[in-house]
């Protein structure tokens, strides 16, 4: 018994879900997603409910149960309130702008690392030193934060670099004389 798939996807007021088949689909206030899903897993929807439930005893029908529940609830958060990821940037002259559709990183490199925003997902910059990754599809705006992050990594000895938000970077203690 999947723990994840067991429980109930509760639809918010304002998100409106739609199955058609394997296909669940969820528009909101921010937007509108959708989901396929494989054949192994069923969606009902009920009183503002969707249940997720495996299509046989199989075990790829069991795994895919949890996923798709997870899926789905995603894409209704998605749409009623979004996804941020929130990364900080340390160094000295390290710092970033949104220019445009672009966002303009300096990471100590000799030339400047520019980033093209992909379409759905919004960058801020309140400081310079922090960086707002913010959409309604939780993966793209994860990847979007990754691929930031990897530009630059936080190293261990002096913690430059951009890391996220909530991340802890574990120091070392540098060589001695």
């Amino acid at each position: 018994m999947s723990r994840v798939g067991k429980n109930p996807v509760e639809v918010p007021g304002g998100v409106e879900v739609k199955i058609d088949g394997n296909v669940v689909s969820a528009k909101g206030k921010l937007g509108e997603l959708s989901f396929a899903a494989t054949d192994d897993v069923t969606f009902t929807l009920d009183d503002g409910k969707v249940t997720v439930t495996p299509a046989n005893d199989s075990k790829r029908a069991r795994s895919m149960w949890g996923t798709a529940r997870s899926r789905v609830q995603n894409l209704v958060t998605g749409v009623s309130e979004g996804y941020t990821k929130n990364l900080e940037i340390n160094g000295v002259g390290y710092r970033a702008a949104v220019q445009g559709n672009s966002l303009n990183l300096q990471l100590g490199y000799s030339h400047d690392v520019i980033f093209e925003i992909p379409d759905g997902i919004s960058i801020k910059c309140e400081k310079p030193t922090a960086v707002a990754v913010t959409g309604i599809d939780k993966q793209k705006v994860g990847q979007v934060a990754a691929v930031i992050r990897a530009y630059r990594p936080p190293e261990p000895y002096k913690g430059k670099g951009v890391k996220y938000a909530d991340e802890v970077i574990l120091r070392k203690e540098g060589k001695k004389k």
